[in-house]
């Protein structure tokens, strides 16, 4: 008989587990855990400034109460920006800063407004790839080929499409070691689970 109620108040208490999240999601449509893709507008600033097309994926754990949030949130993004200033000569060189990969992790608190939108602030830490280099109109060389690390913060609108889907819009800035900045409007789609 103790063989079989122990897996009897497994079953239970995993079942129980299991829809305590859909109900929860009916009641408060920012909970749980959701995955999204990104893509924006992503000005690199290194003296002066370039602009170009980011891209990246995205996921989090949020939990609702009430009309307040809090949560959590990584990403992994790309570009292919590139900042540079000089002229490429032997007077005036010119230093270029190439971005690559870009990984964030942090949080975020908003506010739920009319029961479908999401109004949040976010921060956290991030670390991007950089390539910088120096070229004099003779010699090209790399100074520095590596991650920088740098802190993020944000605002953005998310809007809840459906019961498990939704879009949004953030602005984002980050600063990183050595003088590195980033500008980024994203948008998003995404799942919520």
């Amino acid at each position: 008989m103790r063989s079989f109620a122990l897996p009897a108040v497994l079953a239970t208490v995993a079942a129980v587990a299991a829809a305590a999240p859909v109900s929860a999601q009916t009641s408060a449509p920012f909970t749980g855990a959701r995955v999204e893709g990104l893509i924006g507008w992503d000005r690199l600033q290194a003296g002066g400034h370039n602009d170009d097309v980011m891209y990246g994926v995205a996921g989090g754990y949020d939990m609702q109460m009430g009309s307040a949030l809090v949560g959590i949130e990584a990403e992994a993004s790309d570009s292919d920006n590139k900042d540079c200033v000089g002229a490429g000569t032997a007077t005036n060189s010119r230093l270029c800063a190439k971005a690559a990969r870009d990984l964030y992790v942090g949080g975020r608190v908003g506010t739920v407004v009319g029961g479908s939108t999401l109004l949040y602030a976010k921060a956290g830490y991030t670390n991007a790839r950089f390539k910088i280099t120096d070229d004099n109109g003779t010699n090209e060389v790399t100074l520095d080929r590596g991650n920088f690390d740098g802190v993020r913060v944000g605002a953005g609108a998310e809007y809840a499409v459906g019961p498990n889907s939704f879009v949004k819009a953030e602005y984002r800035y980050s600063n990183y070691e050595a003088g590195l900045e980033r500008h980024q409007v994203a948008a998003g789609f995404g799942f919520r689970f």
